[in-house]
């Protein structure tokens, strides 16, 4: 049986999205193993003293059970720079544990810090988080993204980013670029455009 990971953002003992979490939780128990009972993540995690200053990921791994929740200090990936990569038939719509299609995209990306998918020549994601894309008034995230973020829809729900379709040759007409997920928020990781190859 396949498992399935949810990587939760820890902010001095608090549990950040927790009902974007707990929605696609049972969204992939749902679709993949057929269990109609919700779960909410804030039963599932109990955040230890040791974890109660900072920031902290705890990563869930499930299946049609919880099977553990492990908490580390977060330290934040230094991405000033992403490589175009292309797979149409790549499939990551479900945050599975088994992240070997992202992992071997990313060996391709060559002097840069990590790649960008494009799939059926649309923007997707990085290896491990969405995008989104600032043309100087607006953020805009790929409508095509491989998996659906916490962030992401957290972001798209209050408004702050905007979804449309992008394509490779719209990448020149935006100013920067920007990596979210759970642990990134928007304004953590920005950098320009132009550092796409």
């Amino acid at each position: 049986m396949c498992q399935l990971i949810e990587s939760v953002k820890i902010d001095d003992g608090t549990i950040i999205n927790p009902s974007y979490h707990s929605n696609r939780m049972n969204t992939s128990r749902r679709d993949l193993f057929g269990i109609s009972d919700n779960l909410d993540v804030r039963d599932i995690i109990s955040v230890p003293a040791t974890c109660m200053r900072g920031i902290y990921k705890c990563r869930v791994v499930y299946s049609d059970r919880i099977i553990e929740a492990k908490f580390e200090k977060y330290s934040r990936r230094n991405v000033h720079s992403l490589k175009l990569v292309y797979d149409d038939v790549i499939d990551y719509s479900y945050k599975y544990e088994d992240k070997k299609c992202l992992l071997s995209l990313r060996e391709y990306r060559g002097q840069c810090d990590d790649i960008l998918i494009i799939k059926n020549n649309r923007i997707t994601d990085t290896s491990y988080s969405n995008i989104v894309f600032f043309d100087g008034q607006k953020w805009i995230t790929p409508a095509s993204p491989l998996l659906k973020g916490t962030k992401r829809a957290h972001l798209l729900a209050t408004g702050l980013i905007i979804e449309d379709e992008i394509t490779i040759s719209d990448i020149r007409l935006f100013r920067d670029a920007a990596l979210i997920n759970a642990m990134l928020e928007l304004g953590d990781t920005v950098f320009p455009s132009q550092n796409i190859y």
